[in-house]
């Protein structure tokens, strides 16, 4: 194959990736390994889906996350024509650029280097006693928030608000600061919509307030040590930044995912049962839940320093590549029965080889603190509530749109069985029923 033979175009923003990502990614890949992406208002990319060659484009140093690091003339930047799209502040473009997820070589080594301490497992360790704490007080508020037939809004009240609350104290976000940024973040999460512009000034603007605070009364937290550090080895467009990335990235997707697992589990109740019979298997399974319905379905657009040959296709320099990480961590070439989900694939080849967050020197840098509070969540969702179920069918949870992060929009649980309503009593000689014990 080379790009001069037809090619299949894939519209991003389908129904049918929203609704199945999965499904329709996996149909794509089977019939070519690379297809070419389209969204309105943003330049062709091409997408590729194969599990080796997604893991190429994510590890080869010829293909970059910035544009401006293709020599010669650089390619537009498919991100930054997203946002655009989607109503971005020409202002703010430069503190959507200038983290850690679009740096290259020696500008992201020294921005990572930054943050990486507060992400190491070491330090994820030591934070587990609080996470534990938090996850038991969002599951007992669980009860506060039900209806009268004990149904909650899983996303809401529980989902989101553990994660958000574990990366603000990192930060160092005040508590009274903290809906604000969730109701902010939430605005970049959807990728969309009205009050996208505002909230990103916010965000900007809050960030840049919270720094200069704590260069005035620095604590033990991250922002403290950005703010030692601005004037050095970092810029304020680059501490600012940092901030935003962290903030959204770090609760995002793992509310996503602590979402999208509970439904997953939820609806398989024999791979529930299992982990209710043997909770020791709640790692295995978390890496499994990212593997088979993981938060995101693509990373971010690669770009072709020079020709490459990428699964008999040459991509020209310049070009844009967009590894589908929802295709490769379903490809039968590596998993076996990959739409299978089986919390007990810990003893199969490749069972800790997904791709859910991502792979070489961008591999995410919060992949130990977002494991770490999936564990957590979910075993504290099965010993708090035992009779935990879905309050709709599997096929009726509502889903957001975005074509690049497969969300919940609600997930309305129940936290107890349903109260049958009781039946006037009869005499007894109609009721009682024939003694079978003999």
């Amino acid at each position: 194959m080379t790009t001069a033979e037809p090619v299949e175009t894939v519209d991003l923003r389908a129904t049918r990736l929203v609704q199945d990502p999965f499904a329709a990614f996996s149909r794509i890949r089977e019939r070519a390994p690379l297809a070419r992406g389209t969204v309105p208002g943003v330049d062709p990319v091409w997408i590729v889906t194969r599990y080796e060659d997604v893991r190429t484009v994510l590890a080869d140093p010829r293909f970059v996350n910035d544009a401006e690091n293709v020599p010669g003339c650089p390619p537009a930047h498919r991100t930054e024509q997203v946002w655009r799209a989607r109503g971005l502040p020409p202002e703010c473009e430069k503190y959507l650029r200038a983290g850690v997820f679009d740096a290259d070589g020696a500008d992201h080594r020294r921005l990572r280097g930054l943050v990486h301490p507060s992400f190491t497992a070491g330090t994820v360790g030591r934070l587990r006693p609080r996470i534990e704490q938090l996850a038991q007080q969002h599951a007992r508020a669980l009860r506060e928030h039900a209806d009268a037939d004990g149904v909650v809004d899983l996303i809401a009240h529980f989902a989101y608000p553990l994660p958000v609350t574990v990366i603000c104290e990192l930060l160092g976000i005040p508590e009274g600061d903290r809906p604000q940024w969730r109701t902010w973040s939430s605005y970049l999460g959807r990728g969309a919509g009205p009050g996208l512009d505002e909230a990103l000034r916010a965000m900007v603007g809050a960030a840049g307030e919270l720094i200069d605070r704590r260069r005035a009364e620095p604590g033990d937290d991250l922002v403290s040590r950005l703010a030692a550090a601005e004037g050095g080895a970092l810029d304020r467009v680059e501490a600012v930044s940092l901030i935003l990335n962290l903030v959204v990235a770090g609760h995002e997707t793992t509310a996503t995912l602590i979402g999208n697992g509970t439904a997953a589990l939820l609806g398989h109740p024999e791979q529930l049962a299992r982990l209710r019979a043997d909770p020791a298997l709640l790692p295995a399974a978390v890496d499994e839940l990212m593997r088979w319905c993981g938060p995101t379905l693509g990373a971010l657009p690669r770009y072709a320093t020079e020709d490459v040959m990428l699964a008999g296709t040459l991509i020209r320099r310049g070009e844009a590549v967009m590894p589908i990480l929802a295709g490769a961590n379903h490809d039968p070439r590596v998993f076996a029965d990959p739409e299978r989900l089986d919390i007990h694939r810990a003893g199969a080849p490749h069972h800790d080889a997904h791709l859910g967050f991502g792979h070489g020197a961008h591999r995410c840098i919060g992949a130990a603190l977002a494991h770490q509070e999936a564990v957590v969540a979910f075993g504290t969702l099965l010993r708090s509530y035992p009779d935990l179920a879905l309050a709709v069918a599997p096929g009726e949870v509502e889903r957001g749109p975005n074509p690049v992060a497969w969300h919940l929009a609600a997930l309305p649980v129940r936290l107890r069985p349903p109260v049958r309503p009781t039946r006037p009593s009869r005499p007894l000689a109609l009721t009682a029923r024939p003694d079978r014990s003999s």
